[in-house]
């Protein structure tokens, strides 16, 4: 027998079995002498019918069952509430209640009335108060949930549905190996019940940690729903009332919950009271574990490089070399590389490139700007020592995914997987302009850093702010360029103060950050000898900028202007000679553009030398004026 069919026989024989007994009170009221048939309704329910699963679950006595079943019943069969009222003599009772149970069945308990009891504690029967009445004579009804559990019908209770996500009507993605033993243990805390406490996961990638549980729970034969924490009541009653909804659920049919609190820093009240009372088929998300919550914590990261090559390759069947480019640059989560690659299936590889970048382009909230990459390899003008490191650091970036996961390198010490580099020079010397030609060369989102707006006066809001940028970073494959790295990236101090404490904490945070970062990070000072020495050591690259020459200032002034802009009469050498970086220079170049426009003159040596001598002044340089004199000044005033 199927178990619906066991279950609607099963209702069909307790209907019948309670009209016998009713009627027979209501002949001769008094106490019910024995009845022929079972002594408990229990008794005409098949093994396999909901009911024996729900009594032995829920720990009920024979006269509790007895009990549920008349108010089931009831809600079955209209008929049964007018036995009701002639079995209690009055015909203003058509409902069950404890009395009529405890004349109708047999070895009735008084417990059963107890809130602690499960009839009232799993709220399998409702009490309905009404005026004047003892506890004892108000109505009972069966809650409509349990009524559908009994016919066979399983549905979330409403008012948890009203709140939690249910299962995606899609197939299971696979969990990525590295991510393997996780899922395992957390199946085997699900497995040691109560005693295990509440199981924390740990970590900024909620993908991942949905993907973790939602195979520990297919592992363990439940269904998994989500609950966001911060929908949940503050009120701790209406939290626990809610924790024990959820653990009636769990005792009707096999189901687990994860409650994601990616921001939750302390227990609030209610998400306390629902922690407590919600059973051991629970798992919480957080970013970093709470304090004084007993149970175990599991760390969840993202699928390491390998994993995250096996998935890219798993979308993108045939496109081998765009799959290590993408897992090179990308540090993504399994989900979200699966639902990219439907989408970019069908692209060229180049433009596939840059819809990832797109999509994956976040939300700044105002700590970086994204700068538009303008210049290339032959804008920039450096020693060949320089030019050849860069182009070395430019080199690496594809094969990161090969050198790291493929040849197992990431498994030797090194820790992220991420390139930083540090240029250092005075301003003005091209260190900007060299990330914008990485970032056009490696076409990639570049982000300069607002320290203004990272760095914060209040305590822990500079770490919040950098996580928010790392975490971002890492998944959106940005390069992140702090400009004057030396204000955030200083030496620690000495302790003298809670001030230097803070700072210093600051420090050692971003530095553990730096260390595990798996993007392209690149510092740029003026005053290299103020960075922590702790810092040099984990850069891969440092690039130093040094003033220009004069052949390379010549060389700069001829490149300030695009190819076909008319410069006749002009004497590179001679502008070569003034001292002024690259940056000044181009900052000059365009100054003296405007002025030819004001004068309506071809552009020429006079107003690039006024300009030149106005950019000295503003920069408080020595001038010396023989380099300014001739007929080519008076031209330009």
């Amino acid at each position: 027998m199927s178990a619906d069919a066991a279950n609607a026989a099963g209702l069909g024989a307790a209907i019948g079995w309670l009209r016998a007994r009713l009627e027979a009170l209501a002949a001769a009221p008094g106490p019910l002498p024995p009845q022929p048939g079972p002594a408990h309704v229990l008794e005409v329910f098949a093994p396999e019918a909901a009911l024996p699963r729900l009594a032995t679950r829920f720990g009920l006595s024979p006269f509790e069952v007895d009990l549920l079943v008349l108010g089931v019943a009831v809600e079955l069969d209209t008929s049964l509430g007018g036995l009701c009222a002639l079995a209690q003599g009055d015909p203003a009772r058509p409902w069950p209640s404890f009395a009529l149970g405890f004349t109708l069945f047999r070895h009735p308990g008084w417990e059963a009335l107890s809130p602690e009891r499960p009839l009232r504690r799993w709220r399998l029967l409702e009490v309905l108060p009404t005026n004047g009445q003892p506890l004892i004579a108000c109505p009972l009804r069966a809650e409509e949930r349990v009524v559908n559990h009994l016919k066979g019908l399983e549905h979330l209770d409403e008012r948890l549905a009203a709140l939690l996500e249910p299962p995606e009507d899609t197939p299971l993605l696979p969990l990525p190996p590295s991510q393997l033993p996780v899922a395992t243990a957390l199946l085997a805390h699900w497995q040691r019940g109560a005693r295990a406490g509440v199981l924390q996961l740990l970590g900024a990638d909620a993908a991942s940690k949905r993907l973790v549980a939602e195979h520990a729970a297919a592992m363990a034969g439940c269904a998994l729903y989500r609950l966001a924490a911060p929908v949940l009541p503050a009120a701790p009653a209406e939290a626990a009332l809610l924790a024990r909804l959820w653990q009636r659920e769990t005792l009707l049919r096999p189901l687990a919950l994860l409650l994601e609190a990616p921001e939750a820093e302390t227990l609030e009240p209610g998400l306390r009271r629902f922690l407590d009372q919600a059973g051991p088929s629970l798992v919480l998300t957080v970013r970093e574990r709470l304090p004084r919550l007993d149970g175990a914590a599991l760390a969840v990261t993202k699928p390491d490089g390998a994993d995250q090559l096996a998935c890219w390759q798993a979308v993108l069947p045939g496109r081998a070399a765009l799959a290590v480019r993408l897992a090179a640059q990308f540090d993504l989560d399994a989900t979200t590389i699966a639902t990219l690659g439907a989408s970019l299936a069908g692209l060229p590889d180049a433009m596939a490139w840059d819809a990832c970048r797109a999509e994956l382009r976040p939300r700044l909230g105002g700590l970086a700007q994204v700068i538009t990459p303008g210049a290339g390899w032959d804008d920039i003008v450096l020693p060949p020592a320089q030019r050849a490191l860069l182009r070395q650091l430019a080199n690496q970036v594809p094969h990161r995914a090969a050198v790291h996961a493929a040849w197992g390198l990431d498994r030797t010490g090194a820790r992220g997987g991420g390139l930083c580099a540090l240029f250092a020079g005075e301003s003005g010397t091209g260190k900007t302009m060299a990330a914008e030609i990485l970032a056009a060369e490696l076409r990639l989102d570049l982000w300069r850093i607002d320290l203004s707006a990272v760095v914060s006066k209040y305590i822990g809001e500079t770490e919040r702010n950098l996580r928010s940028l790392f975490d971002s970073a890492e998944a959106s494959g940005a390069i992140l360029f702090f400009d004057e790295a030396d204000a955030l990236f200083g030496r620690r101090s000495e302790v003298k103060d809670s001030h230097d404490r803070y700072a210093n904490i600051e420090v050692n945070y971003l530095l553990q950050r730096m260390e595990g970062y798996r993007g392209i990070a690149i510092l740029a000072t003026n005053a290299k000898a103020a960075l922590d020495s702790a810092f040099l050591r984990r850069l891969r690259f440092v690039v130093d900028f040094p003033y220009p020459g004069r052949a390379e200032r010549a060389q700069i002034w001829r490149r300030a202007f695009p190819p076909g802009t008319t410069t006749a009469g002009m004497d590179w050498d001679r502008l070569g000679r003034l001292p002024l970086t690259g940056g000044s220079i181009h900052t000059a170049a365009l100054n003296a553009a405007f002025l030819a426009a004001h004068q309506g003159v071809p552009l020429g040596l006079a107003q690039m030398l006024a300009a030149a001598r106005q950019e000295l002044l503003k920069l408080d340089r020595p001038l010396n004026e023989a380099d300014f004199l001739g007929p080519w000044l008076e031209a330009a005033e």
